[in-house]
Order: C-alpha cells, then structure tokens, then sequence
C-alpha cells in the first residue's frame, strides 16, 4: 500500500488514493470539541434515559450533541436500535429487529414538549422486516408532535422503504416540515459503504418526496468525505441531488467508529469543504451546510429556515 502524501490547503498531510488510516491515528486539529456537559444537555439527557428512548446524536457518536442539544435540536431514532442492514460506516448495530412498542410516538411527543424542542429530527434503523417498512411508526411520531407540541418543526430521516410508493406517501403526506434521506456516498462507493441500497433508488425517493409534498415539504440529503471519493465525483453526485429536486445539503468528514468500520482513506481540510459548499451553492440548492463535523442534523432549524426564505449565502 502506497505511503505517499501530498499537502491539502492549510499544509495539512492528507494521503494518496488507496491509503488508509490506522484507527488510533490521530485526528486534525478542526476536531477538536469540548466535551458535552451543559446545564440544557445535561438535562436533556436525563429526560431521555428517563422515557427509554434512542436517539442518533448518541447511538451514532455524533460529535455535535453538546451544541445542538443546547440550541434546542435533538434527533430520536424511531423502531429500536437493531438495524436489518449493514453499511460500512454506521454505529447503529445490526441483526434481527425485536421492538415492538405501539406507544413509541407517543413517549417521542410527551419528550419533545418536556424538552421544550424547537426542531425534532425522527430517523429510524431500517426495518425491512416489518410489512410497511416501518412507515407507520413514523406517521405515528410526526401527529403526536402536532398535537403535543404544535411549535416544534418536525423533521424526518427516512430510510429508503426498499423504493416503494406507499410507505413514503403515507410519510410525506403527514406533511413533515423537511424530508430527508441521506444519499451517504459517491456512487461508485455504494457496494462498499451501502450494501443493499442503490444510489438512484435514493434519489428517486427524494424526488418522489417533493413531488407528493409540493412546497409544503423542504427536500434535503447528505453525503460523508473520506471513504476513498474524489472531488469530481462528489461534484457529480451533487448535480444528481439537485436534478432530484433536493433543496437544502449537508457534507462532513465520515469519522470511523470502531476497527471493525470502514477506515478513513483520508480527512478533508475546512478550506475544501468550504469549496465544496461554494459549488453546491451555485447549483441552486437553498441551503448547504459543509464542514467536517456537519452531520444530517447539523444546525437543522437554522438549514430549514435558510430553504424556506429560498436563501443563498452572503
């Protein structure tokens, strides 16, 4: 395997194409974040582990709790916390599903108004064992929002329902603030990173999303840097998105969570992400937010509120 490196913007050593990182290497100095801990974390936390419930921020390891715990967002993760797939980069454990909790939507509702929510992403593992894809579990959480905490703005993060028709319009016509399906990767990536997904598939959900919900419904996907993509091909993807009809972006720098995930072929620098941000912009997608901690819900009331006024950066 080649040890060559090359400099990226700002003189920091990225590695060649086919390089790869030992899991204890260690990160660039943009990672670093102070340490969750917070009075409105902290409180959040308890409630959480109170209700019994899951959510991304920490099932995932997210990087970004502390702050987006503490501006009032928060991500539950719907339908347990077995996923029936197994990409190359999730946290999420995978195996044969057991949850079965009908009052689920109800306990995610009774915690949103509890924590005084302004923005309430719902995702799910995948669950292509259930007859509806799990779509049901979904509308159940976006009208127990509407009914208990009428203010909050619902966003959901839907697995790809296998393509179907009916899971997804039973969603979208819940009239969710934002729709958003994570296209995760390049597409020449997918067999390695997102085995049993199809990267046209996704965008198709994406489409099929926008055109049941119309403008009631803001479109939105993401992408990770580092698993071996190039920028052409990140460029690429990008103009597929927007064909798709996606309105607002996020891209940030995938992190391995433990040795038995992909590694990391090589860490972006801010400066590229920043010009990755650039050309999304110029494409026309209403909002982009792209950096190498930005995750799916990264800042999502204030990505929401750029998509609705239809803004474009200073």
């Amino acid at each position: 395997m080649s040890t060559r490196s090359r400099a990226a913007p700002g003189g920091a050593r990225v590695l060649e194409m086919g390089e790869v990182r030992p899991f204890r290497d260690r990160k660039p100095e943009w990672f670093k974040r102070p340490a969750p801990g917070g009075p409105r974390y902290r409180e959040l936390r308890g409630m959480i582990e109170g209700q019994g419930l899951h959510t991304v921020c920490r099932e995932a390891a997210c990087p970004n709790i502390g702050d987006c715990w503490e501006r009032g967002t928060a991500t539950f993760m719907i339908l347990g916390d077995t996923c029936t797939r197994r990409c190359g980069f999730c946290n999420v454990k995978t195996g044969k599903p057991t949850h079965t909790d009908p009052l689920e939507p109800l306990r995610v509702a009774q915690s949103v108004r509890k924590m005084g929510l302004r923005h309430a992403v719902i995702t799910s593992v995948d669950r292509d064992d259930l007859p509806d894809l799990g779509s049901s579990a979904f509308v159940g959480v976006i009208r127990s929002i509407r009914r208990l905490a009428p203010g909050c703005k619902v966003e959901v993060l839907t697995p790809d329902f296998r393509g179907e028709e009916m899971p997804l319009a039973r969603v979208v016509a819940e009239r969710p603030d934002v729709f958003n399906h994570n296209v995760e990767t390049v597409p020449r990536l997918y067999p390695l990173a997102r085995r049993g997904s199809r990267f046209l598939r996704s965008c198709r959900v994406l489409r099929n999303a926008k055109e049941m919900g119309g403008d009631d419904v803001v479109t939105k996907s993401g992408l990770m840097t580092g698993l071996g993509e190039s920028k052409q091909e990140l460029i690429e993807a990008f103009g597929i998105l927007r064909e798709h009809d996606v309105q607002v972006l996020t891209v940030g720098q995938y992190l391995r969570p433990t040795r038995d995930h992909l590694p990391v072929v090589r860490y972006w620098h801010p400066e590229e992400f920043a010009a990755l941000e650039r050309e999304a912009y110029a494409m026309g997608f209403e909002s982009v937010a792209a950096g190498p901690l930005v995750r799916s819900s990264y800042h999502a009331e204030h990505t929401l509120a750029q998509a609705g006024a239809g803004s474009t950066p200073a």
